[in-house]
């Protein structure tokens, strides 16, 4: 429970920045590229802002950045509930919390109809191990610390601080016109846990001159655990990150 008092500033500035000079350590870099999905291009974007010196480039899948054009499910419930009190009576956010409120956004397909399908396949190895896979991705979600969860849900949807340049982590203002390394934000049309709409002013907000959206027709998960990820999502990357690097 001690990891209740943990927020945006231990995980920025503490964890993720010991985690990249580390890296840069061992491989006798200044920079490293950095990629976060989800909740994690939020955290990758945030860093990129406070510390641009160590980021050499910057790829956002997925970021959660304009909550307030966040028009999903999620984003609703978010909105729309007193986190305080959640917190001080949970602590942390429990991962059954985080799979409820998936599952509720597409009942029937995540609580019946991928099990069907699972099922129907049990013959397809290559659909087995991908199943799988994701299953054990999901499994492992971690609980979010009570106070990062408090952080998150107030700055980033309800009062929507950091696209509107008024974010502060550790007393240090979190301005995205810092972001002037090489920049790509990946977005799905499909996705239901992240608008495009909310991604999407990661592009325009930034003071990068050397910046790339991509739009791809899939879903959240789609973008990094799918065929159509190894066939598009990934090779496009590799591409644009390869001739950005030494």
């Amino acid at each position: 429970m001690l990891d209740k008092f943990l927020g945006f500033d231990e995980y920025v500035n503490d964890y993720l920045d010991n985690c990249i000079e580390d890296v840069c350590d061992r491989s006798s870099v200044d920079k490293v590229s950095l990629q976060g999905y989800c909740t994690g291009g939020t955290l990758a974007t945030v860093y990129s802002a406070l510390h641009p010196e160590k980021v050499k480039n910057l790829i956002a899948t997925a970021p959660v950045i304009d909550g307030w054009k966040d028009t999903t499910v999620i984003s609703n419930i978010a909105k729309n509930f007193d986190v305080d009190t959640m917190v001080d009576v949970v602590g942390n956010m429990p991962p059954e919390f985080i799979y409820y409120c998936f599952s509720i956004l597409k009942p029937f397909e995540q609580g019946i109809e991928k099990y069907l399908k699972f099922f129907q396949n049990l013959d397809n190895e290559k659909y087995v191990n991908s199943f799988l896979k994701i299953e054990k991705w999901l499994a492992e979600t971690p609980p979010i610390p009570g106070e990062l969860f408090k952080q998150w849900i107030k700055g980033i949807y309800q009062e929507n601080l950091l696209v509107q340049d008024k974010m502060f982590v550790g007393n240090q203002h979190v301005s995205l016109k810092n972001i002037t390394m090489p920049v790509f934000t990946q977005v799905a049309v499909g996705d239901h846990l992240v608008s495009p709409e909310c991604s999407m002013p990661l592009h325009y907000a930034v003071g990068s001159d050397d910046k790339n959206l991509e739009i791809y027709p899939t879903g959240h998960v789609g973008m990094i655990a799918s065929s159509y990820s190894q066939k598009n999502v990934l090779p496009t990357l590799t591409k644009w990150i390869k001739t950005r690097s030494d």
